[in-house]
């Protein structure tokens, strides 16, 4: 019995392996000192209507597209109804209804939610949609759609 189990744990620790692998080669850009990342719009609390803008704030570092390369940047990604558990910080973030990417470079949108109390979280991803190291991500504010 023993016999038939060892191929399985085997290949199991093999495939955990490669996603450790692959995880290391993930490469996680440096964040300056001192970045932040914000919403100018809404704010902690605000009742919002079904469809609203977001607005997003960034100091300490600059925006570019995804795919661009440059130190000290990265594009925003609106998390939604995200928990912090759920922040993938040494991947790229998935592109979701909850993860929303802005990999043009865009720095506010329209957002349209269902009724009820909603969380918003900025996070900054580098060329490769990874969080840099230390993540820049914003509070996480809570908004009651109308």
């Amino acid at each position: 019995m023993m016999k038939h189990r060892l191929p399985a744990v085997i290949g199991a620790a093999a495939a955990l392996f490669s996603l450790a692998v692959a995880a290391a080669e993930m490469p996680r850009s440096p964040a300056p000192e001192g970045a932040r990342l914000y919403f100018i719009t809404p704010q902690d609390g605000d009742t919002v209507p079904a469809t609203f803008t977001v607005r997003f704030g960034l100091d300490g570092m600059g925006v570019a597209p995804a795919g661009v390369d440059h130190p000290n940047t990265g594009h925003h990604h609106l998390l939604i109804d995200v928990t912090g558990d759920e922040i993938p910080l040494d991947r790229p973030l998935p592109a979701t209804e909850r993860f929303v990417h802005f990999g043009g470079g865009q720095t506010e949108t329209q957002v349209t939610l269902e009724p009820g109390q909603h969380t918003l979280t900025l996070l900054l991803g580098n060329h490769l949609h990874i969080p840099h190291d230390p993540p820049v991500m914003s509070e996480t504010i809570t908004v009651t759609v109308e």
